[in-house]
């Protein structure tokens, strides 16, 4: 990518809100990435398998049983490695679908990974050490697979050591995850192993797969006992809070921002050319003229967004919630002298920016619990292009209203408690949490869709208020239960137990003695 294009993708991602990961609170982010990715990762290839074209594959008992690495004398074959390269690699997809659509890594996932290696801008990109620069894409997911195998290995060792008991969940998931492999693969009319295969790498069996799927599960129940077990008092949660203020307050500030780039030409052969050093001062000088200007006139009484004029590059914003980052409005804005009203012209790397201070605060609102019962339209089996299409479609949500109303019905006839509602949304709630009463906790303004989060978040809200909600899943079914924990709280426990968990993951990937074998390894993948 050039100079120029990667300055463009960068400020198109500045301007949708990305933030670049080059920082501290980023960086542990990513490092609690590595860790969840196997929590959640594969459990969700599990479940989510999606229809394939089959492919043809030889079986061959040396590919899928050949040694492709050792952890600490325990053997695996290149099936069972590949299980965590391919849920890796997933998540790392997944987790870096922003910075890949820019492209602001060198990843091409279209071509061989063994053919393309880190550059000095991925590390700086991913905070990886120096000596990832010149590692192959493949080595890489590979050596991430190895960790995460590794972390499964001593943590199942440490729980039977433990005596740990797992929960009933676990079979139940395990059942679950191969009776939804098991019908995928008859839905596409092939065997299991030939519908992993095609989906998870050609040395993949059903065999394999149950193995690896019920160490995950294992491995993610005694996590989660683990971070369950991880408790903060509120003396403890505000200690943390001011001593890490920056990562938890917001920022509510006007600014008007005046471009200080210089317009590039083009030579007589219509070749872009780049502006020189003089032209770029210029451009910058005339720049903080302006909002010198800007300054001025709002002393005079004039607001700040009436002297936006973005067709000569003078824009107005107000971020009334405005998160820290390292940059010199923000730096600016997150100081602890600022005050209501403060104002003053700052200088970026290419522009000026007139900022307007109001307040700094962090989030005192309550969160909320609610239960929900979803009730998920059938989908139509007519393409879009197809006649009748919209009107089936109207139809079946018309359908699932009916139903969502029935139901709402037959409960308020009932007993009409929260209990009933929880049962209401186990029997019939298409939602993942069904078996859990459709109970979402702490829910924080934002988190859910439009009208969900209306609906919670209505002032006049109170315990027991119940409703139907329509949103694009469907129709939801609500019983509010009530306020919870105040949002700043819940963001600080929640990085108090990532920072425990990271720490905790770290224990177990430690020390190891890792060996590659090349004959296995190279059916990796």
């Amino acid at each position: 990518m050039s100079a120029s294009r990667e300055k463009k993708s960068r400020q198109e991602l500045n301007s949708s809100g990305w933030t670049n990961p080059k920082t501290a609170r980023e960086a542990q982010q990513r490092r609690e990435e590595r860790r969840s990715s196997i929590l959640y990762g594969v459990i969700a290839v599990v479940f989510v398998l999606v229809a394939i074209t089959v492919i043809v594959w030889k079986s061959n008992i040396i590919q899928k049983t050949a040694t492709a690495a050792t952890i600490d004398g325990q053997k695996y074959t290149a099936a069972e490695v590949d299980f965590h390269y391919q849920n890796v690699y997933r998540n790392f997809i997944n987790n870096n679908y922003t910075m890949l659509s820019y492209g602001l890594l060198s990843l091409n996932t279209s071509a061989s990974l063994s053919g393309q290696t880190l550059t000095e801008g991925d590390a700086a990109m991913l905070n990886l050490e120096p000596d990832a620069v010149g590692q192959t894409w493949k080595d890489y997911f590979v050596d991430q697979a190895l960790e995460q195998m590794s972390a499964v290995q001593a943590v199942l060792k440490t729980a039977k050591d433990e005596g740990f008991q797992y929960p009933a969940s676990v079979q139940e998931n395990y059942d679950a995850g191969m009776q939804s492999l098991r019908d995928n693969a008859a839905a596409s009319g092939v065997s299991a192993d030939r519908y992993l295969q095609a989906s998870l790498g050609s040395t993949m069996t059903e065999k394999v797969y149950g193995q690896r799927l019920m160490a995950t599960l294992q491995y993610e129940a005694y996590a989660n006992a683990k971070q369950d077990s991880l408790t903060y008092s509120d003396a403890e949660l505000e200690d943390a809070y001011q001593a890490d203020r920056n990562t938890y307050d917001r920022v509510d500030y006007e600014y008007v921002t005046v471009s200080g780039t210089a317009e590039g030409t083009t030579d007589a052969d219509g070749n872009a050319v780049e502006p020189t050093e003089e032209e770029t001062a210029a451009a910058m000088a005339a720049a903080k003229a302006k909002a010198e200007e800007v300054l001025a006139a709002y002393e005079g009484g004039q607001s700040l967004e009436s002297q936006a004029d973005t067709e000569n590059g003078v824009t107005y914003a107000h971020s009334e919630t405005a998160s820290y980052s390292s940059t010199p409005v923000l730096e600016w804005a997150f100081d602890n002298a600022r005050r209501e009203g403060d104002v003053e012209v700052i200088e970026n790397s290419s522009s000026y920016t007139v900022a307007l201070f109001h307040s700094k605060s962090r989030f005192e609102y309550n969160t909320v619990d609610v239960r929900h019962v979803l009730i998920r339209p059938e989908e139509t089996t007519l393409s879009s292009e197809d006649e009748g299409y919209q009107a089936d479609v109207d139809a079946k949500r018309a359908d699932a209203k009916a139903k969502a109303e029935e139901l709402y019905a037959q409960w308020q006839s009932g007993e009409a408690t929260e209990e009933s509602f929880a049962q209401l949304a186990r029997d019939n709630s298409a939602d993942g949490n069904a078996d859990q009463g459709g109970i979402y906790t702490e829910v924080y303004r934002g988190q859910m869709v439009t009208t969900f989060n209306d609906w919670c978040f209505d002032t006049g809200r109170k315990p027991g208020d119940t409703g139907i909600v329509e949103t694009d899943y469907g129709y939801h079914i609500m019983y509010f239960v009530g306020q919870s924990t105040p949002y700043w709280k819940v963001q600080v426990r929640n990085s108090l137990v990532n920072t425990a968990m990271d720490e905790w993951y770290g224990t177990f990937t430690q020390n190891h003695t890792i060996t590659k074998s090349d004959s296995g390894m190279k059916y990796v993948g």
